[in-house]
C-alpha cells in the first residue's frame, strides 16, 4: 500500500517516530527555506543576475532540493502552493511544542515560525512556503 503513495518507505520504529521524522523534515525545510529566500534577496540587493546566481551554486554546496525547485519560482513570482504557509505554520509550532515539552530550544525554527506568522497576519497562509520572500519587501 504504501509503495502506491510514495517512493522512499522507511521505517521509523514505534507509534510517534513517523510524526517526529515529519518534524524533522520540516525543521530542515524551515531552515534551508529561510536561506534560500535570504540568498535570493541579497543577490537582488547587489544587482546580481540571480538566474546566473542560481546555476552557480545550486549544484554546489548549497544545492538542495529548495535550491533547484522554489528558487526559480521565488524569481518568477509564482508563490502559488506546493505546500501552504497555514500548513507549515502548524508543524512548525508541533515541533517549537514537542521541543519545549523537552526542554530544548529551536532558535532557527522559532525565527522562521515568527516570519511566517508575520505573512499569515498579512494575508498570505493560502500561499506556498516560498512566500517567505515577501517578508522582506513588507518590513
Amino acid at each position: 500500500m504504501f509503495e502506491q503513495i510514495g517512493a522512499t518507505i522507511v521505517y521509523q520504529g514505534s507509534a510517534g517516530n513517523g510524526q517526529h521524522t515529519k518534524m524533522v523534515n520540516q525543521i530542515a525545510v524551515a531552515g534551508t527555506m529561510l536561506g534560500v529566500v535570504e540568498a535570493i534577496v541579497y543577490a537582488e540587493k547587489m544587482q546580481l543576475d540571480v538566474n546566473n546566481v542560481l546555476k552557480a551554486v545550486a549544484s554546489g554546496a548549497a544545492g538542495s532540493w529548495t535550491m533547484s525547485n522554489l528558487a526559480p519560482r521565488i524569481v518568477a513570482g509564482d508563490f502559488e502552493p506546493g505546500f501552504f504557509i497555514k500548513h507549515f505554520i502548524k508543524d512548525m509550532k508541533i515541533a517549537l511544542d514537542e521541543a519545549e515539552k523537552c526542554h530544548f530550544e529551536l532558535p532557527g525554527l522559532a525565527t522562521a515560525e515568527r516570519l511566517y506568522e508575520q505573512l499569515a497576519i498579512n494575508g498570505l497562509s493560502e500561499k506556498g512556503t516560498q512566500a517567505l520572500y515577501h517578508y522582506y519587501f513588507a518590513n
